[in-house]
């Protein structure tokens, strides 16, 4: 009997969507003749005992999912998602720089030097993408060092905290949307996909707002009602980054398209598969037929 090993830690049960989620995973590959188990950093030594892995806490080069996916890789050992994919998808001067060598479509898009911050570089960003300006902290994920800023005076406010945590900053033409895409692929090929409808009190999927966090609405919608180029521009994305699994954030607007960022651990449990109930089953027999 193969065994899949699932590693979790204590934030991804922190909520009861996350552990129905993780519990049917486990459910589905023991109904497909496997062993599951559920493996906690602090028995991250169980990996090499395992016969694939499948990551399910939040990614980051350098947190301990990192050393649990080098682990996997080093053994032999098939795994989602795989050391060069948290490379690339955990800083997003990586990841764009990858999507761009590829001619995916994106925002303007600029990576800024903390040594280039200027006030003539900066207002020099405004006319060239527009107002107001995105800028993201390398870094992020769940939106957090996300910001909007509308005139240069914002940017160095927003700025000098980023280069604080990093030696650059993307910068971005702002797009308006009332919802993104979010669509899931795994090997290339459509997982799921479903709507983020963004609050109208942010422009983000998840924010702080007075105090309080504010999530997206999300909406699952079956294949033949996504538009057949997001589909394809999604496909394209994922193909730049590997063959593993990521949910790719797409704004459509007129039917003009363009990547948002490319997620190498998106997330499982908040409906995304309503109208597709074989995503853990594919995930499982996507692992083992390594």
């Amino acid at each position: 009997m193969s065994r899949l090993g699932i590693f979790v830690d204590r934030k991804t049960l922190a909520s009861a969507e996350q552990l129905n989620a993780l519990i049917r995973c486990r459910d589905v590959a023991e109904q497909m003749g496997h062993a599951a188990e559920f493996i906690f950093p602090v028995d991250i030594q169980k990996i090499r005992k395992m016969d694939a892995l499948f990551i399910r806490a939040r990614t980051d080069p350098m947190n301990v999912t990192y050393v649990a996916a080098k682990m996997a890789e080093f053994n032999g050992i098939p795994v989602i998602d795989d050391p060069r994919s948290i490379q690339v998808c955990g800083d997003k001067v990586n990841m764009y720089s990858a999507l761009l060598k590829k001619g995916i479509a994106l925002p303007k898009t600029v990576f800024l030097s903390k040594k280039d911050v200027t006030v003539e570089r900066v207002a020099s960003l405004f006319d060239t993408l527009g107002t107001p300006l995105v800028l993201k902290e390398p870094s992020t994920s769940f939106s957090q060092r996300v910001e909007r800023v509308r005139d240069v005076a914002g940017f160095f406010r927003v700025a000098r905290r980023f280069i604080k945590l990093s030696d650059w900053i993307v910068v971005q033409q702002y797009i308006e949307s009332k919802y993104d895409w979010r669509v899931g692929f795994l090997d290339k090929q459509l997982l799921y996909a479903c709507k983020y409808t963004i609050p109208s009190v942010t422009f983000k999927i998840q924010a702080s707002v007075n105090g309080h966090i504010v999530y997206c609405g999300v909406e699952s919608v079956p294949p033949d009602r996504i538009p057949p180029h997001v589909v394809a521009l999604g496909i394209a994305a994922a193909d730049a980054i590997g063959d593993g699994l990521y949910g790719v954030d797409i704004k459509n607007n007129n039917g003009d398209a363009c990547v948002i960022e490319v997620n190498d651990n998106p997330s499982l449990e908040s409906g995304e598969d309503q109208y597709y109930p074989d995503v853990y089953g594919k995930i499982v027999s996507h692992l083992f037929a390594k």
